[in-house]
């Protein structure tokens, strides 16, 4: 009674076993992804700066607004980087209003980012109506 000859079967699947171990690390774990985080109550700093998220609106009267507060084309990149000298995260949002040109609000995101801002969000009507 012969016997089949194993041998060459193991050697195929040690091979195997070996490619598939160099080639497990190499692959993408996933994505890194930030997700939303519940905003902390608004406190005031010593010169007024609210710690809530900066948002930087732009009207279709062609006014700039920092959370609300009247500034200049020519003042927002100062006031963004003093109020940002005080933070640790560098996170802002822009709101154009509907009528704007979008050529506006990438003014504004140009100026934010050149004063120092890291990450700038768009907020639209549907990110403000909760959908």
């Amino acid at each position: 009674m012969s016997e089949p000859n194993i041998v060459p079967l193991i050697d195929v699947l040690l091979v195997l076993i070996i490619i598939f171990m160099v080639i497990t690390p190499s692959i993408p774990q996933g994505l890194d992804a930030r997700i939303p985080q519940p905003t902390p109550p608004p406190t005031q700093l010593e010169n007024d700066v609210p710690l809530a998220a900066i948002v930087v609106q732009v009207t279709a009267s062609g006014n700039v607004l920092i959370n609300r507060d009247k500034t200049s084309w020519d003042g927002l990149g100062a006031r963004l980087e003093d109020i940002f000298k005080q933070r640790a995260e560098k996170s802002a949002f822009v709101k154009g209003d509907d009528s704007v040109q979008f050529a506006d609000v990438a003014r504004a995101i140009d100026i934010m980012r050149g004063a120092g801002v890291e990450n700038v969000g768009l907020i639209t009507a549907n990110i403000q109506a909760g959908q």
